[in-house]
């Protein structure tokens, strides 16, 4: 599990974060609420990098058991709240890591809609459109970063009404564009994320240069602010806490 206090200072504008241009949402007020943001596990398009937006494949095997075991990581957290995509990889996600509770189901959780690029490779989209980068590209026939950022900072705006450990299972590339989103960042910023395994990397990291995401707890690793995009297509079961 990682987890990480939000330490609060001024925001970077638009153009220091190399932005789309979109507004960050207010930060500086605060939440009682406590993020955690949970990545579903392993599919059959996760194992083979295929871009999986809206196409609603269940978790393999594989995916169910690493589910349970980040069950077994949050044992002895209250969750005030547990929201999940409508799709099914993170339904089955949040019902094997919180089970015997009921899933309350949140359509902008959903994943990045790829339009076009559903179900390629980053590989096969670059042979096509040399230099392509989701977080600043968008896709076509899909959403465009605008279009992604609105819909994280309507979530933002409802959760930041609530208070308590609020579980939401969601989905990689929408994942780290909410974290980024929650601390207010660009989108274009949210390359730099990554809902890393627990245990990987061992230092708290800077998103800005004025906000650091600290470690809550001794031995738990931050989301990394590193070129690792790779951390996106692991087929793991992922968890991310923000204040």
């Amino acid at each position: 599990m990682n987890a990480f206090e939000h330490v609060p200072g001024g925001l970077a504008s638009a153009d220091d974060q190399g932005g789309a241009g979109h507004a960050s949402p207010d930060v500086s007020t605060g939440t009682g609420a406590r993020l955690f943001l949970i990545r579903h596990g392993e599919t059959a398009w996760a194992l083979t990098g295929q871009h999986t937006g809206r196409t609603d494949i269940p978790l393999t095997v594989h995916g169910e058991a690493q589910a349970v075991e980040l069950g077994q990581q949050l044992q002895g957290i209250e969750f005030s709240r547990l929201i999940s995509s409508p799709l099914t990889r993170a339904r089955q996600t949040g019902e094997r890591v919180v089970p015997h509770r009921a899933l309350a189901f949140d359509p902008d959780l959903v994943e990045w809609d790829y339009g076009d690029y559903e179900g390629k490779t980053s590989v096969a989209i670059r042979q096509q459109r040399p230099g392509w980068e989701v977080f600043r590209d968008g896709c076509p026939h899909g959403e465009s970063p605008e279009q992604v950022a609105a819909r994280a900072d309507r979530l933002i705006a409802r959760l930041r009404r609530e208070g308590g450990n609020i579980a939401l299972f969601s989905h990689g590339q929408f994942g780290v564009v909410l974290a980024a989103r929650w601390v207010g960042l660009s989108v274009a910023q949210a390359r730099h994320f990554s809902l890393d395994v627990a245990g990987l990397r061992p230092a708290p990291s800077r998103c800005s240069r004025d906000r650091v995401l600290e470690p809550r707890f001794p031995g738990t690793i931050p989301f990394l602010l590193h070129h690792a995009r790779r951390a996106l297509r692991w087929p793991l079961a992922k968890s991310l806490v923000c204040r």
